[in-house]
C-alpha cells in the first residue's frame, strides 16, 4: 500500500510544473490580500467581529515594502513544556471527533506574557497568559466540495496534529498575522482568552516525504505538507486535488496545502464546515 502511494505521489510530482521556493528573506507580505471573494494568495475573510486588541504594536524593520525577512524577525522567548496537553481524534458514525485543550502536545511554547525584557516586548506587547481551552471538533469525516467557497473567520479554522488551533493568516487589523505579530519559536500565541494559536502551520509539527497531514480543517478537509508548494499550484482556498493518504489509505481527494507564503494555510473554505463546542 505504502509503495503504491510513494509511486503515485511520484508520479504527480514529475507531471507537476516545477516552482521556485519561497525567499524567506524576502516574502511577500500578505497586507491587503483580504476581500469579500475567493482569490488565489488572499483571504475570503468574514465580517470582521469586534475584536480587543490585536496585532503587533511598534515599528517592524524587517517588513520592507511588500515583502518582510522572516529570518530577521525576533521570536518571543522561553521554552515552556505542558505536560498536561491532550489530542485525540476519533470517529462516530460519518464524523471525525478531534478532541483538544488547545495546548501544543510534543511542542514547547514561549513564555506569554511577553516579558519587557524580552527583545520581541520592543514590538509586540502581548499581554495574555496562555491557558488549557477545550474544545470538541465535530467533522465531516468523508467531506466533499461545496457548490461554493465560505469565507474564512476571524478564530479557529482548523486545528493541527499537535492539538494547537489554526487560525487565518490575519490579526485584528486585517495585516499579515505572521509578518506582523511576534509569535514564539514554534510559531505560536494567546488570544485575550488564552487560546494558544498558530496562524501558519509550525515548524515543530513533524513532517516527512511527500506529503505529510498537519491538520483538519473545520470543513472536514485535510491540511497537507507539501514541500515545494507554492501559491501557484494551488486554487483561491489554498488547495488542490491529489492523491494522499487519508483515513490509512491513498485516495485522491482535495485537501490544503500549507505554504511558506501568504496566506500560508487556507485562502477560504472548500467544503461544508463542522462545529467546534466548549469553554471560550
Amino acid at each position: 500500500m505504502h509503495l503504491r502511494l510513494l509511486v503515485l505521489l511520484c508520479s504527480a510530482a514529475l507531471a507537476a510544473p516545477v516552482a521556485a521556493a519561497a525567499n524567506p528573506a524576502a516574502l511577500p507580505l500578505g497586507d491587503g490580500h483580504v476581500g469579500s471573494q475567493p482569490a488565489r494568495g488572499s483571504v475570503d475573510a468574514c465580517p470582521l467581529p469586534s475584536l480587543p486588541g490585536g496585532g503587533g504594536g511598534g515599528s517592524a524593520p524587517w517588513i520592507h515594502g511588500s515583502t518582510w525577512d522572516r529570518t530577521a524577525k525576533p521570536s518571543v522567548q522561553g521554552s515552556v513544556r505542558w505536560p498536561s496537553a491532550s489530542y485525540s481524534v476519533t470517529v462516530s458514525g460519518s464524523s471525525r471527533i478531534v478532541r483538544t485543550n488547545g495546548l501544543p502536545v510534543g511542542a514547547p511554547t514561549g513564555n506569554f506574557p511577553i516579558a519587557p525584557s524580552d527583545p520581541a516586548y520592543r514590538y509586540d506587547r502581548n499581554p495574555n497568559a496562555i491557558r488549557a481551552v477545550p474544545s470538541t471538533w465535530t467533522l465531516p469525516l468523508s467531506p466533499r466540495v461545496a457548490a461554493a467557497p465560505s469565507c474564512l473567520p476571524f478564530g479557529p479554522i482548523g486545528v493541527t496534529t499537535n492539538g494547537v488551533e489554526l487560525f487565518n493568516a490575519l490579526d485584528a487589523l486585517k495585516r499579515d498575522a505572521l509578518a506582523h505579530e511576534v509569535q514564539d519559536a514554534c510559531g505560536g500565541h494567546p488570544g485575550p482568552n488564552g487560546a494558544y494559536h498558530y496562524h501558519a502551520i509550525s515548524s515543530c509539527i513533524r513532517t516527512s516525504g511527500s506529503s505529510t497531514l498537519v491538520g483538519y480543517a473545520l470543513d472536514g478537509f485535510g491540511i497537507y505538507v507539501e514541500p515545494g508548494a507554492t501559491n501557484a499550484d494551488l486554487d483561491a482556498c489554498h488547495g488542490r486535488t491529489s492523491t494522499v493518504l487519508w483515513n490509512g489509505k491513498p485516495t485522491r481527494i482535495y485537501h490544503y496545502v500549507a505554504t511558506a507564503e501568504y496566506p500560508y494555510t487556507l485562502g477560504c473554505f472548500r467544503g461544508t464546515t463542522g462545529t467546534i463546542s466548549g469553554t471560550r
